[in-house]
């Protein structure tokens, strides 16, 4: 059988490689690409789980539904809130803000998803304290193919379908790659894949 988390059994006695401060330090140059399992490793939980290329646990999102209250927490490996993401409440169409830490104030960022029919790649804009939206998403999610896309049109993430090392062998939609790219802060990559979910996926946390 094909592992999707080699390591997981040990990544809660290992430091995790990624924090919310490192911004894709891992292999310097170099992209970083994540293993994105769209499940909670807990009972009765909706959630995600990520693991870095060699198998470590380095995020995890654990949503009980019965306590769910209009928010999703981004926890590390060792369950400390990265960043808090929360529907913003009576604003026209899907708006979504992202804090750090566990903070309800000051967003970092506030991300719309599109509704315009004149560009329909286009996911969902991304702002941070300015009318303009900062980064661009495109791409369809239902197909795991999405991009993120900076004001100079320059890929800082990219949502691809895994393949599996088996010939023969597939994951399903639940399973995904996350690649992001140097100077790109991999944990607000992971909170946009959250976002997209909530937008496009077939089930909500919230």
């Amino acid at each position: 059988m094909t592992k999707i988390y080699p390591n997981a059994a040990s990544s809660s006695s290992s430091p995790s490689p990624l924090s919310s401060s490192d911004d894709c330090k891992i292999g310097g140059d170099d992209p970083v690409v994540l293993t994105v399992w769209k499940k909670s490793l807990l009972l009765n939980c909706e959630g995600f789980t990520v693991f870095d290329p060699r198998g470590n646990l380095v995020y995890r999102v654990d949503n009980y539904m019965a306590a769910a209250k209009g928010h999703i927490f981004l926890m590390d490996a060792s369950g400390a809130t990265l960043l808090t993401i929360r529907r913003k409440k009576l604003s026209l169409g899907d708006t979504w803000l992202i804090f750090d830490g566990e903070t309800a104030e000051n967003p970092r960022y506030t991300v719309r998803k599109n509704v315009s029919l004149l560009n329909s790649r286009c996911l969902a804009h991304v702002f941070q304290k300015k009318s303009v939206p900062i980064y661009l998403i495109e791409g369809s999610y239902a197909r795991r193919c999405c991009s993120v896309y900076d004001e100079k049109r320059r890929r800082v993430a990219e949502i691809k379908q895994k393949e599996a090392s088996v010939t023969g062998v597939a994951f399903g939609k639940d399973v995904f790659r996350l690649e992001v790219q140097p100077g790109f802060d991999a944990a607000v990559a992971m909170g946009m894949v959250i976002l997209l979910d909530q937008m496009y996926g077939s089930g909500r946390f919230i």
